[in-house]
């Protein structure tokens, strides 16, 4: 079967693929269908079943490998599958690695690129606050994704996001001299530690209930504390942390309890709106041929981004 990111309108899909989300709902006539996510290596796709019966009910759940025959339609300018009919998979019939999304860039480069910023930190408080928190959650940090949906969620997502947070914020400091380098860094790779408790593993991830009730803002602000605490750590440089972690995603309709109000806190924010939109813009490429519109994107505000043909 083709990949989800080769998957034109008007192909018939018949083969497998991971339900990562499943949502019954109700039409105006009293009929039981289904919202689905499905997934393989490549992407995602929405699906929807309608005529619901009581077996597929038991068979469309949230981390299940289904066999779907369906059709891809064009909904609203967005591929959609309709489902004809589904059955479960048994485990010698499924191939794990055909649905886990994994980072473009190797996990080992990624480690390395971490371990220099890391090391690169002067400043005595930042660099020990660093060190600490990054050996304590290091091996989920290197495996889990940033988020559930969106932008970086596949396996060391989270990983992979900082890193090219961590570029980014290099390059700028190199271009304004006022900013705080040591600082910036520093807050770059603690803004999603939270992350690692927040969800629930790089497969298949879900929110935990910490993540729920809490929020990895609030649980990185937490961990930056205790290890301070731990630390008997003075002066100003934890509340800096602190404030840039809290302040990170920029409005309070965003989830930040506070705005930005430093420099490297703002440049913070700043870089990771863009880090995890151009992920969702290149996600979106991926799926769409040269020299055609994307599907409307959600989070860009439904619009429909154009992939130019190569030159």
């Amino acid at each position: 079967m083709k990949w989800i990111k080769e998957f034109l309108e008007g192909d018939v899909i018949r083969g497998p693929l991971l339900v990562i989300n499943a949502n019954r709902g109700i039409t105006n006539n009293g009929l039981a269908y289904m919202n689905i996510t499905l997934q393989d290596k490549t992407g995602t796709i929405e699906a929807k079943k309608w005529d619901l019966s009581e077996d597929d009910n038991a068979v469309i759940t949230s981390g299940s490998i289904i066999y779907v025959d369906g059709d891809v339609l064009n909904y609203r300018d967005n591929l959609q599958i309709k489902i004809r009919s589904v059955r479960r998979l048994q485990d010698d019939e499924v191939d794990v690695s055909r649905f886990t999304i994994s980072s473009p860039i190797a996990i080992e480069e990624l480690e390395k690129r971490l371990d220099a910023y890391v090391s690169s930190i002067k400043q005595p408080e930042c660099a020990l606050i660093i060190k600490t928190l990054v050996e304590k959650f290091y091996k989920n940090f290197i495996s889990y994704p940033a988020a559930v949906r969106n932008h970086h969620e596949f396996a060391s997502g989270l990983l992979h996001h900082t890193v090219q947070m961590a570029d980014l914020g290099e390059a700028i400091a190199k271009l304004y001299s006022s900013i705080d380098r040591d600082m910036l860094i520093s807050g770059i790779i603690l803004h999603d530690l939270g992350k690692t408790i927040e969800l629930s593993g790089p497969i298949i991830p879900k929110y935990t209930l910490e993540g729920k009730l809490i929020g990895h803002i609030s649980i990185t602000h937490a961990e930056i504390q205790k290890v301070v605490d731990e630390l008997n750590i003075k002066g100003e440089v934890p509340t800096l942390l602190s404030h840039m972690v809290l302040s990170h995603h920029g409005k309070y309709e965003y989830g930040s309890p506070v705005l930005p109000l430093t420099r490297e806190a703002f440049l913070l924010s700043v870089i990771d709106d863009l880090d995890s939109k151009m992920m969702i813009i290149d996600k979106a490429f991926d799926q769409t041929p040269e020299g055609e519109f994307t599907s409307r994107i959600y989070a860009l505000d439904e619009r429909a981004f154009y992939k130019p043909k190569k030159k």
